[in-house]
């Protein structure tokens, strides 16, 4: 999801959203009765303040009880911005690890547009600019995330496997081009992450979209329980919004595996009480080894700190 989304959701999940999700989820990820904690976390946060005020991290880890492992942002190629050197320095310097969500694409224009298309970038057309962000990653030479080309099982996005004529070939074909434009540029330290989005009614397999392991460091799949936020959307819990997922994405890769992207509204349930029962299965489940909550308000309140009970709820899972 990114900081502002042209396309609203109803039209891309309609009615399946969650029900989708919630009907397809194997109880994988559900949490015993009385699960210890077995495994110390990454958490990672996103902050609609972020680039921009750094003060607004130390707020967030404040706020919490714990700075944040990792911060998430998003850049797109549009705006031609060279590699953001002093923001992964600022968040290094918070102790964090910076990633990067680079998204090929004008966020204005909708998913209806070519420039930065999947096959554009595979035929080598934009090779001058990803060179650029791949010598500065590697003069940088300390670990940087970089999730390219995220939620590319969904269809908000022009990159999306079946949205704007992308195929499965082109998007592995340009995912490929780009990792291997880094390798050659010495930028070892970059860690690719491969991200799609929950899967849901309609939307390709996973495996079908995948690159490769050869070509990806890290797995991630993004989610959000919208509750009765939207008219189209019920309420589900961490494991229905996820199970399915997770169990697809490790039936064919055992790389480090993510949540790239966490969320949850406060309309129609406890929001505090779904939090306390997402970290009661990540504390069950320690091969997923991190999550990057979406701190902001946007379509809804996402925010922890939504409520006073679910920050304290937020605030007892990461302490």
């Amino acid at each position: 999801m990114p900081p502002t989304a042209p396309l609203s959701r109803r039209t891309l999940l309609g009615a399946v959203g969650l029900a989708a999700a919630a009907v397809a989820a194997a109880p994988v990820l559900a949490a015993p009765a009385s699960a210890a904690a077995t495994t110390d976390r990454g958490y990672g946060v996103f902050l609609p303040a972020y680039p921009g005020s750094v003060d607004a991290v130390r707020t967030a880890g404040a706020a919490v009880g714990r700075m944040p492992e990792l911060v998430t942002w998003y850049v797109a190629w549009s705006t031609k911005t060279a590699f953001p050197l002093a923001q992964v320095q600022e968040v290094t310097g918070l102790g964090a690890l910076p990633e990067i969500t680079w998204e090929p694409w004008d966020p204005a224009r909708g998913t209806a547009q070519s420039t930065y298309s999947m096959a554009s970038i595979a035929a080598g057309r934009h090779d001058s600019y990803i060179r650029s962000w791949a010598r500065a990653a590697a003069a940088w030479g300390r670990p940087v995330r970089l999730r390219f080309a995220h939620e590319s099982n969904g269809s908000w996005y022009p990159w999306a496997v079946g949205v704007n004529g992308t195929t499965a070939s082109q998007y592995a074909a340009a995912w490929r081009r780009v990792v291997n434009l880094f390798r050659s540029a010495g930028a070892r330290n970059v860690q690719f992450v491969w991200c799609p989005n929950i899967p849901f009614a309609g939307t390709p397999g996973l495996a079908s979209i995948y690159p490769g392991d050869a070509y990806v460091d890290v797995v991630g799949l993004d989610g959000y329980n919208w509750g009765t936020s939207q008219e189209w959307s019920q309420w589900g819990t961490f494991t229905d919004v996820f199970g399915a997922g997770v169990s697809e994405l490790r039936s064919f890769t055992a790389k480090p595996l993510v949540l790239g992207e966490v969320g949850c509204a406060e309309a129609g349930g406890d929001k505090a009480a779904w939090i306390a029962d997402m970290f009661a299965v990540l504390d069950a489940h320690p091969e997923i080894r991190g999550f990057t909550w979406f701190n902001a308000t946007k379509e809804t309140d996402w925010r922890v700190e939504s409520t006073q009970a679910s920050l304290d709820a937020f605030r007892a899972g990461v302490a």
